[in-house]
């Protein structure tokens, strides 16, 4: 009965600090993906560059295009992914191995990520600026009346391959970091600040091995008709830019996700210790 009454805690402290994480970093989210559907000769593609053009051009309240649709997606899904993983860690010790860990986190991001697939796909053609959607609705309309489920859900497996691994690393590298950080500082707790910053660790190395997921995903959802496959994407990428166009967008990807991850995390377990969730040591 307590896991059944937990969980919908868990789904409100998630969705607590989704809200927080998203419209916080949503400027950093909309550069990468400028940067990453920008052609490859086009020039001056550095992340500050990016910055300072959407300032030029729509000022302030340009670097915040497409916070709607992050909304309507980051915030259910970090809610059903923490959901996910506190339902799914009963079946496991509360001091699960690395490889249990791998496989929690990289199940529940895939629940979520499968969930909220039809709203990344609008969040990322938002944020790109090259389409005129007027509403979350008309978007939704204008992708399945023209493209049809395939549209709605163009780059499923890309974002899967990206997402599942990186929660599942990250989660791995997250309770790992912090049982080291235990053992040096003779602690049975970390502060929120310490758990921040074993955080930012975390989605560090986690944001550099799936990052070429990412370019290929967002590709993907612009062009889903371009590229027949996965494959023919990575190939079309790195003929283009090489290997480094896989990387493209790296900086503001990791900067973003790393601290969206930490400080999710970190707001996620402050208000689990309050409420008295199982913790993840």
């Amino acid at each position: 009965m307590k896991q059944k009454t937990s969980l919908p805690t868990a789904f409100m402290a998630g969705a607590f600090s989704g809200t927080c994480s998203t419209i916080l970093f949503q400027p950093l989210d909309l550069v990468k993906t400028r940067l990453q559907t920008r052609a490859i000769a086009s020039g001056n593609g550095g992340m500050f560059y990016t910055f300072y053009t959407v300032f030029r051009a729509d000022h302030v309240a340009g670097l915040w295009r497409g916070l709607t649709p992050s909304i309507y997606r980051c915030v259910p899904g970090v809610a059903m992914y923490f959901t996910s993983l506190h339902g799914l860690s009963s079946f496991v010790s509360e001091d699960p191995s690395p490889l249990q860990s791998i496989v929690l986190g990289a199940t529940a991001r895939t629940i979520a990520g499968v969930c909220m697939m039809p709203v990344t796909v609008v969040k990322t053609r938002y944020e790109s600026g090259n389409f005129n959607y007027t509403s979350m609705r008309q978007a939704l309309v204008s992708i399945w009346t023209n493209e049809g489920g395939r549209g709605l859900y163009s780059g499923l497996v890309a974002t899967v391959a990206r997402d599942a691994p990186f929660s599942g690393l990250y989660l791995m590298f997250y309770t790992q970091i912090k049982r080291r950080a235990k053992g040096l500082l003779q602690v049975g707790d970390l502060t929120s600040g310490q758990n921040f910053i074993c955080g930012i660790m975390a989605g560090a190395m986690a944001s550099v091995v799936t990052q070429p997921a990412d370019v290929v995903k967002t590709r993907l959802q612009m062009n889903p008709y371009m590229y027949p496959s996965n494959r023919a994407a990575v190939v079309a990428i790195i003929e283009a830019g090489g290997i480094e166009g896989l990387f493209r967008g790296l900086v503001p990807r990791t900067v973003r996700r790393t601290l969206m991850s930490a400080m999710a995390w970190t707001i996620y377990e402050e208000v689990s210790r309050y409420f008295g969730l199982r913790k993840h040591k």
